[in-house]
């Protein structure tokens, strides 16, 4: 079919917007360039796979597979409430984490008014912001010889915050930089912000910041009625293929949230696995070892080799060189190794970096060695 353009049609957000775009999969590398046996460190999935007892209670789904979701989520809620101490009411359930921040920015911004985040954040706060027709209002990030290298500044964000702000972004820690906030110099700056602001803090890593960085925004909540806290369970859980995160909320803004929720959004699966998840306490825990373990590894064989690491506490690395993220992109897919370049959050010559198996990890070293020699 001929395609047609009906860009003048669409609302100017719509129409100006640059889709996000994904890591590639496994099938299409090795469609496109040939190899096999390829290995994929690009979109912070658990090399662990997924909970045992997740599967298990998927598997107990799919006779009843024909029968639509349950659309509030009863079992699911019940356990995050449980796991966070607050009411299920103050829940709201997402296709992914992704999906909630969405809703975030249907549910509270609209043109003329402004959404405040930092330079390297998650891609999905701008594109959230654009296709509603708000402004983003773009905070730098401390630059590059600062201890928390290339992190969000919570000062030049809070200068950002004006009449028209309605919602703020922090992702701690954040994607794809890795850097993490001080637990009490982030909550002082959730107190500071005016009650017209909503502060939206996205832990989709936060089961990997452990120690006395750790920290857990969800527990502020009483404090806070204009905080959310959102989380996912693509990243430590392992269950990125099924979609499936929440938002924690004050009861008001979980209302007007499920009000833009699509019915259905949450499938029968997702609701099982994730619920089952919850309770596999020892997958969480090898899922931790394996990854501090990996990243110690890495971090060592990367700066052994000269290059710039900036300190994680997620499961990735973002890794400086001296040439462009693209060119090295491409020299390592025809090696059947899948990073990712970050050249859309304007670090050129940057890459971000799963951390994997230890046999991935090594299979990475190894093509990494290859490329640096080219």
């Amino acid at each position: 079919m001929k395609p047609r353009d009906y860009s003048d049609l669409a609302v100017p957000g719509v129409r100006e917007l640059t889709p996000y775009t994904p890591g590639k999969p496994i099938s299409e590398l090795e469609r496109e360039y040939g190899v096999s046996e390829s290995i994929k460190l690009a979109s912070n999935e658990n090399p662990l796979g997924a909970s045992p007892l997740a599967l298990e209670a998927m598997r107990g789904e799919l006779d009843d597979i024909w029968l639509y979701p349950d659309a509030n989520g009863f079992e699911l809620k019940r356990r995050l409430a449980e796991k966070h101490g607050l009411d299920p009411a103050c829940i709201t359930l997402g296709n992914g984490s992704n999906d909630v921040l969405v809703f975030l920015a249907q549910a509270f911004l609209r043109p003329g008014l402004e959404s405040v985040f930092s330079q390297y954040a998650f891609a999905v706060y701008p594109i959230a912001t654009q296709m509603v027709g708000a402004t983003a209002r773009i905070a730098p990030a401390h630059g590059a010889d600062h201890p928390m290298a290339l992190g969000h500044d919570l000062k030049a964000m809070y200068e950002r915050v004006g009449n028209d702000t309605r919602l703020v972004f922090v992702a701690n820690p954040n994607n794809p930089t890795g850097t993490w906030l001080d637990g009490a110099r982030l909550k002082d700056f959730v107190a500071s912000l005016p009650p017209h602001v909503i502060c939206v803090i996205d832990e989709a890593y936060v089961e990997y910041n452990e120690g006395a960085r750790a920290t857990d925004a969800s527990t502020w909540l009483e404090a806070f009625p204009n905080l959310v806290v959102t989380r996912t369970f693509s990243k430590a859980y392992g269950l990125a293929g099924i979609r499936v995160g929440y938002a924690l909320s004050n009861p008001g803004i979980t209302d007007l949230l499920n009000r833009v929720r699509p019915a259905f959004n949450v499938n029968s699966l997702a609701l099982a696995g994730a619920a089952a998840a919850l309770d596999d306490e020892d997958f969480l825990h090898r899922t931790r070892e394996m990854n501090r373990e990996g990243m110690q590894w890495l971090t060592n064989a990367f700066t052994e080799r000269g290059l710039k690491v900036i300190p994680s506490a997620a499961n990735f690395l973002l890794t400086g060189f001296n040439r462009p993220g693209g060119e090295l992109n491409e020299a390592f897919l025809r090696r059947g190794v899948i990073i990712r370049p970050v050249g859309n959050y304007g670090l050129d010559n940057y890459l971000r970096i799963t951390i994997g198996t230890p046999e991935q990890n090594r299979r990475l070293v190894e093509a990494l060695d290859e490329v640096l020699a080219e």
